[in-house]
């Protein structure tokens, strides 16, 4: 195979991926729009009420946790006050110190037992729904009086049965993590935002 075929091959292989990630995000916009709608209102109520998000989630899941905090605490696309958001996976001394001493399970777990309060909102994010550390998150937010909002994919996993009366589930219906992920993020860009929206009213 010469080198034009090659590249016309690889060009195809790019241009699949562009079309099945357009596909599956325009079919999950009317599963998944009541429930990031959901998502936004009990997120801004908590900041309203002087509350906080925190967010946590391992690998791409970790960066988009730390993504979304970002887009809160500076700004998303409008001027407007600095809201409170804390992404549980960027203090790399806490991680190691609760990861060496107590095992990696805890690393979420025990800081929000630290930071969290009654009220609160937990952004919990797994493509598989079955992450340990953030199961484990999960947990100790209900034992804490705050809600979870869970970014899941394929059948939700084990972080589906956690979730109680005022949680928000938002499932992706797909197996692929990257499709997942990349659904993920458009999610979390329509919680910004939702969230500047609701407290600082409709923008362009």
């Amino acid at each position: 195979m010469g080198h034009a075929e090659q590249s016309a091959g690889l060009a195809e292989r790019i241009a699949a991926h562009f079309s099945d990630s357009a596909k599956l995000k325009l079919a999950a916009a009317q599963p998944l729009a009541a429930p990031i709608a959901r998502a936004v209102e009990l997120m801004s109520a908590s900041l309203r009420a002087g509350g906080k998000i925190l967010a946590c989630g391992n690998g791409g899941s970790a960066a988009d946790a730390q993504h979304f905090a970002a887009e809160l605490v500076n700004r998303f696309e409008r001027e407007r006050p600095p809201l409170a958001a804390i992404s549980l996976t960027t203090d790399t001394s806490n991680l190691t110190s609760i990861a060496n001493d107590y095992g990696y399970e805890q690393v979420f777990e025990k800081q929000l037992r630290a930071l969290g309060r009654k009220g609160d909102v937990l952004l919990a994010i797994s493509t598989s729904g079955n992450s340990p550390s953030v199961l484990a998150a999960m947990r100790a937010a209900r034992e804490l009086g705050m809600h979870s909002v869970a970014l899941t994919g394929r059948d939700g996993g084990k972080m589906a049965a956690l979730l109680g009366a005022g949680d928000v589930h938002v499932c992706v219906p797909h197996e692929r993590t990257m499709r997942i992920q990349e659904v993920h993020l458009l999610a979390l860009h329509c919680l910004c935002d939702g969230i500047d929206s609701q407290l600082f009213g409709s923008h362009p």
